[in-house]
């Protein structure tokens, strides 16, 4: 599986393992789906529930801290959480990495 860790990320070392796995977390409890609108988005559906939305919240704020190349935006409604993740072109291929993280979550092949 490729890493979405990129070397620009200011996160310290020893915490990246630990954030990867808060989204893989994430992505196992509440991934529904997703969709690759186009080569630089990715959407993410996730179920929505008591708390949800601000442990989303809060997992994609911290990490804009460390990755500021990422540019999250959460769409919250009455049972689902849209969680689209954009990048610029540079980042591409860690946007290819968190797709297929995502792919194993809900146990879908990538094309």
């Amino acid at each position: 599986m490729a890493t979405w860790v990129p070397r620009s990320c200011t996160l310290p070392i020893i915490e990246q393992p630990l954030r990867v796995a808060e989204f893989d977390a994430l992505f196992a409890e509440r991934l529904t789906g997703f969709s690759r609108p186009d080569r630089l988005r990715l959407q993410l559906v996730l179920t929505g529930g008591p708390g949800v939305e601000e442990t989303v919240r809060d997992l994609v704020a911290r990490e804009s801290g460390c990755c500021s190349f990422f540019t999250f935006t959460v769409s919250p409604g009455p049972e689902w959480i849209c969680l689209d993740v954009e990048v610029d072109g540079a980042y591409e291929g860690v946007l290819d990495a968190l797709q297929e993280r995502a792919a194993v979550a809900v146990g879908r092949d990538l094309p």
